[in-house]
């Protein structure tokens, strides 16, 4: 994912609009109504890395099938699955033949955990898995994990959201420790809030 820019063209354009036409505008009050409606709106201008096209449109906002990341590679977004409760977090990404590029799936733990490991029991595809603190800052990568490997892939102490992409995609496109995540999921203490 690329860069995103915000404009305020759109809002140079509305107060041109409203200062060439001041016979539509009652008062003061009006105005400063209009202005706070149009700036709830959220219009911005994003740009994308990977074309370099800008478009228009409303603000990217946190939404709960997908995650970004962002560091000092650039950004990147995945469709996700979420985890969030024991019997999904069990289950995970077992028993699939394949996933898209794009995807991944997001497990969500209450609190930080004291100790966490994963294993790749029943798991068909190579993934990388990345365990992040209650932050969402990235603190280890258990690369290229090997399909029905029963082998702990200990993510460390104080690893609450671990994130499970296809093999070799971190490395590739540059995740490392300190990369950040954003999600809904990630409450007040998120180093890149939503």
């Amino acid at each position: 994912m690329g860069s995103r820019i915000e404009t305020n063209t759109g809002r140079r354009n509305a107060m041109t609009s409203i200062r060439a036409r001041p016979w539509r505008i009652a008062s003061l009050a009006q105005c400063f109504v209009l202005l706070l409606v149009f700036s709830a709106t959220g219009q911005t201008a994003t740009a994308e890395a990977t074309t370099g096209k800008v478009t228009a449109g409303r603000a990217v906002t946190c939404r709960a099938d997908q995650v970004e990341l962002r560091g000092t590679w650039g950004q990147a977004r995945f469709r996700v699955e979420v985890a969030d409760d024991a019997q999904e977090r069990a289950l995970g990404l077992m028993n699939r033949d394949q996933m898209a590029q794009s995807a991944g799936m997001l497990f969500v733990y209450p609190r930080p955990q004291f100790a966490i490991a994963f294993w790749m029991k029943n798991t068909r595809i190579p993934l990388d898995i990345i365990y992040l603190d209650a932050s969402g800052t990235v603190k280890r990568i258990a690369e290229q994990a090997i399909p029905y490997d029963e082998t702990a892939l200990p993510g460390g102490m104080g690893i609450q959201y671990v994130l499970e992409i296809n093999g070799g995609l971190a490395r590739s496109i540059g995740i490392a420790p300190g990369t950040q995540l954003r999600h809904p999921a990630i409450g007040a203490d998120a180093a890149w809030p939503c």
